[in-house]
């Protein structure tokens, strides 16, 4: 009797933001590339993380897995809801669930490890550690992360030695977004590898969103953060062929540089069509009232309107539409070198936006605000002694800026020049492009090929 073929454990590193046009200052990412081959990805619209992963550990588009953005209108509760993390949002078997199907048929144990890939909570994985911060009665926001095992949560941030420490959560997003948070993603999925062994494991490596964003893939300070991730990357390919894995290396979209803010929700706005509710003097954006308004998400905006409304013009941008209950109405894409903001307030009147504006808040707001990278404040001595003190609460103070002209790069559109577009890297394949939802039939490949 032959004895069964067995599986090749996997590792897939999701390098966030990283293109052919990064890879000069990326010697170990470019080695790996040329030893284990390159592969153009051609992402879903919008190119963002939520839809792109989804899509990728799926197989499946936009339309049929129904993650039409980082968030989207609720229309049952009349809401915008971003960045929720039930794996129940997303339809469609995900690849380590078909990966454990065509393991249990060969006689084999899979396990699979997902570390800080989205829509992370409650799934099928086997282990799981994602971002959860506490949010107190007072206003203060602690690091924190759910994991599955629940154990996991404590062993991972006990005090070094024997953990990591406390989840980096303000590294990981906001004004003091570093290397740190993928380094300590990193030091922790040599732990859960080390203690858990799985057959997949999933790692999210956000570091290059930041820069990137925030400076444009043209800034001088680009080739020392994609150094940086290089390493990380670098000592974690180390470790999974150290001990018998796989490496795979994808990334979700490539980052352009803009220079032009679209201000959707006050086109429609000035078109008598966007209403909005006055509390303490400041505005709040009335999605249930409005007859028209914008769920901006970096390059992409869900327009959500009723079905006799005539929608005026945005500058700069093209309309089409995505089949699925969740979308807009009608999806606006900008052009290069543009993004969508979700600011409805009259410009000449920032006093009148409200107080989270100005605060690093992904939940509250009605649309994505990579401003959040930014520090900016009227009051610096003040306002800084207070952000030291109280990093964390809600503050009166300008905190987070309103300029949108500060952001130099984005992404969402799927129409970018070839060395702007995600990789995957690992994967020898005669294809010089091939869809990002072919990632999962790669990862499943890789998993049961002959050894």
């Amino acid at each position: 009797m032959t004895a069964a073929v067995p599986i090749q454990p996997v590792a897939v590193l999701n390098v966030v933001g990283l293109s052919a046009s990064l890879l000069p200052y990326a010697p170990t990412l470019r080695g790996f590339a040329e030893s284990h081959g390159q592969t153009r990805l051609r992402p879903v619209l919008p190119a963002v993380t939520c839809s792109v992963q989804s899509s990728m550990l799926t197989g499946l588009p936009v339309d049929q897995h129904g993650v039409v953005g980082n968030g989207w209108f609720n229309r049952e509760q009349q809401e915008v809801q971003f960045w929720k993390q039930s794996n129940r949002l997303v339809r469609g078997e995900k690849a380590w669930e078909t990966a454990r199907q065509l393991a249990e048929q060969r006689g084999h144990r899979f396990t699979c490890a997902n570390l800080f890939w989205w829509f992370n909570m409650y799934s099928s994985a086997d282990v799981s550690v994602t971002p959860r911060p506490q949010y107190h009665a007072d206003g203060r926001k602690t690091p924190d992360i759910y994991t599955r095992p629940a154990s996991l949560r404590d062993e991972l941030q006990r005090d070094p030695p024997h953990g990591l420490g406390r989840f980096p959560l303000f590294n990981f997003w906001g004004p003091m977004s570093d290397i740190r948070s993928s380094k300590w993603i990193a030091e922790a999925t040599m732990r859960v590898v080390g203690e858990y062994d799985p057959t997949l494991t999933l790692v999210y490596l956000p570091h290059l969103d930041y820069g990137l964003q925030k400076l444009g893939p043209n800034h001088a300070d680009i080739p020392k953060h994609v150094a940086e991730i290089d390493a990380l990357a670098g000592n974690l390919i180390d470790y999974f062929q150290g001990r018998g894995r796989r490496v795979l290396i994808v990334s979700e979209y490539g980052i352009e540089a803009v220079d032009t803010p679209l201000q959707v929700n006050r086109v429609l706005r000035e078109a008598g069509l966007l209403a909005v509710r006055e509390e303490n003097g400041r505005e709040l954006l009335d999605a249930g009232a409005s007859r028209a308004f914008a769920v901006a998400d970096h390059q992409v905006a869900h327009v959500y309107h009723d079905s006799d409304v005539e929608l005026p013009d945005v500058p700069r941008s093209t309309r089409t539409h995505i089949d699925h209950p969740r979308a807009g109405n009608t999806v606006l894409i900008a052009d290069a070198g543009a993004w969508f903001t979700y600011d409805y307030w009259p410009e000449h009147q920032p006093e009148r936006a409200p107080d989270f504006a100005r605060t690093v808040d992904i939940h509250r707001k009605p649309g994505y605000d990579p401003r959040e990278l930014f520090l900016g404040v009227t009051k610096p001595a003040v306002a800084w002694k207070v952000l030291k003190r109280k990093l964390g609460f809600r503050q009166p103070l300008d905190v987070i800026p309103l300029d949108a002209s500060l952001v130099r790069g984005s992404h969402g559109r799927v129409d970018l020049p070839d060395d702007m577009k995600p990789l995957l890297l690992g994967s020898p394949n005669d294809e010089p492009e091939l869809p990002c939802t072919a990632v999962r039939d790669v990862i499943l490949e890789a998993l049961f090929e002959a050894r």
